[in-house]
C-alpha cells in the first residue's frame, strides 16, 4: 500500500512497484483514510509519507500498528531531520528513507523491508542505533533489587547473527561475512525473534544493544 499526498508521486511509487512485480493493494493520499483502507484492504508493508494533510505519518503508524500488528512500514519522507526518523521508528516504522533515494535504492529497500529487515537511508541507520545506546544506558538499567528475567538460549550462531545486526548490517552483508546463504540468515533471525518474543529487527537491534553484543 502507498500513502503519500501528492497524487503524482503516490502514482509513481505505485507504477515502480507494480513493474517490479509486487501487488499494490491499496493508495491513499490521507491518513485517517489509509488506516481504514488498510484494515481492509491487509498490505503486508505499507510505503508512507511522513506529511499528511490531515494526521502526522506518525499517528499513521500508530493506526495500522492497532489494526495491522505485524504490517511492516516504510517511511518514504522528504524530511531527514532527526526527530521525524526517531519518532517514526518509536511509533513502529521497520525503515526509513528520504524521497531523494535513487528508484533502484527504493526498490531494493521495500524487497529488504518485506523480507523483515530493517533499512534506512545511510547516516540514518547509525542516528537510530545511537538512540538505541542511551536508551539502554539511561536509568533504570541494571537497578538495584530488579529480578533479571531468564535469557533464552541461543545457538553460537544465532548469538553471531546477533551481533551482526546489531551493528547495523544488511542480511546480505552477513551472508558474505559468515559464508552462509541469505536464507540462513533470515532463518537465524527469525528463530531468534521467536526465542526472544520479538517481532522486528528494530525490537532485535534494541535487544542486542541493550546487551552489549555490538561492540
Amino acid at each position: 500500500m502507498v500513502v503519500d499526498d501528492h497524487p503524482m508521486w503516490r502514482e509513481g511509487v505505485a507504477r515502480d512497484l507494480t513493474e517490479a512485480g509486487f501487488l499494490v493493494v491499496a493508495t491513499s493520499g490521507e491518513g485517517r483514510q489509509a488506516v481504514r483502507v488498510a484494515a481492509a484492504a491487509r498490505p503486508d508493508l505499507v510505503v508512507l509519507d511522513l506529511q499528511l494533510p490531515d494526521i502526522s505519518g506518525v499517528e499513521v503508524i500508530l493506526g495500522l500498528r492497532a489494526a495491522l500488528p505485524a504490517v511492516r512500514v516504510l517511511m518514504l519522507s522528504a524530511s531527514g531531520e532527526q526527530q521525524s526518523v526517531l519518532d517514526a521508528v518509536k511509533a513502529g516504522a521497520t525503515g526509513y528513507l528520504v524521497k531523494s533515494t535513487a528508484p533502484a535504492e527504493f526498490l531494493e529497500a521495500v524487497h529488504r523491508t518485506a523480507a523483515g529487515e530493517a533499512v534506512f537511508t545511510p547516516g540514518l541507520a547509525g542516528l537510530v542505533l545511537g538512540e538505541y545506546r542511551r536508551l539502554a544506558a539511561g536509568p533504570g538499567r541494571g537497578s538495584a533489587g530488579a529480578a533479571e528475567p531468564a535469557t533464552p538460549q541461543l545457538t553460537e550462531r544465532e548469538t553471531e547473527v546477533l551481533r551482526l545486526v546489531a551493528k547495523g548490517m544488511s542480511y546480505k552483508q552477513i551472508a558474505q561475512r559468515l559464508g552462509l546463504s541469505h536464507r540462513t540468515v533470515q532463518n537465524h533471525v527469525q528463530n531468534t525473534l521467536g526465542k526472544l518474543q520479538l517481532h522486528n529487527r528494530v525490537e532485535l537491534t534494541r535487544y542486542a544493544i541493550e546487551r552489549g553484543l555490538d561492540d
